[in-house]
């Protein structure tokens, strides 16, 4: 069987470099491009200090895909997002997602154009292993737990907020059932703001702050007893490449968005 051909937008930031190498050194994956404006036209193996690797750097999209990949991960921003996932759907590959920052409308648009194509979409909050045992084990809490409330971490630099990480763990919590307030917002006293923001059906904090890299809190509570999940990252990005490798290795397998990387997951 051919090795699937990657292509990564982002390929020389924080998240995408450790993925870059990760990809790299799978035997079963073949990073044949990346997509990076500020190193356009350099080899990625000279970015990153790691001279094996050959891959061009590109600028864009189009120019990116005149290498065929199978499979393109983006890694960039909110802003440039979705179309570059647009692009890459109608460019004949199947894409897995990293950015975080798209709402529901956003993801609608995409799979529409997904389907029209048959190719698949795997949107991913977050690929660290514990953050997507953290959101099943929540769902199943939801079942039983009406009360609770999500406190989302990040660096004080980020700027979308909620961070993918909540905002996933949001709706997924939304599709077993909206969290119980017994003082509704309306009735509260004080500045609604205090209490967060009421998305999708839960109370959602976010934080921004030195110290943090990505880390989220969801907290069921019960008469006299509270049940705590907690996802913490550290400092490393070495936590979402496992993740990362897995959805690109199962991404052809599907048509249409699919979100969550449990969706592929065995359990």
């Amino acid at each position: 069987m051919a090795n699937i051909r990657v292509c990564v937008a982002g390929a020389t930031g924080w998240a995408g470099s450790a993925l870059s190498k990760g990809i790299f050194l799978a035997p079963d994956l073949e990073l044949v491009a990346a997509v990076s404006r500020s190193q356009a036209g350099k080899v990625l193996g000279d970015v990153l200090q790691l001279p094996a690797i050959s891959t061009p750097v590109f600028g864009g999209i189009s120019e990116a895909f005149q290498t065929h990949p199978d499979v393109f991960v983006e890694y960039t921003r909110p802003d440039s997002a979705k179309a570059h996932i647009l692009s890459a759907l109608r460019g004949g590959a199947h894409v897995v997602v990293g950015t975080s920052g798209l709402g529901d409308a956003d993801y609608q648009e995409i799979d529409d154009v997904a389907k029209e194509v048959r190719r698949g979409v795997l949107a991913v909050g977050n690929f660290a292993l514990t953050a997507v045992l953290l959101q099943k084990f929540a769902e199943i809490a939801a079942k039983y737990i009406p009360h609770w409330e999500i406190i989302d971490y990040a660096h004080a630099e980020k700027k979308d907020a909620p961070s993918g990480t909540a905002r996933q763990l949001a709706s997924r919590l939304s599709q077993v059932r909206e969290s119980q307030l017994d003082v509704p917002l309306a009735e509260m006293q004080g500045p609604q703001e205090s209490r967060g923001i009421r998305f999708l059906g839960s109370q959602v904090h976010s934080v921004r702050l030195p110290g943090y890299v990505i880390s989220v809190d969801v907290i069921f509570g019960m008469p006299d007893q509270k049940l705590i999940l907690r996802h913490e990252s550290g400092t490393s990005a070495e936590p979402y490449v496992d993740g990362a490798l897995l959805a690109i290795r199962k991404v052809h397998s599907l048509i249409g968005v699919r979100r969550g990387l449990d969706s592929v997951m065995e359990f």
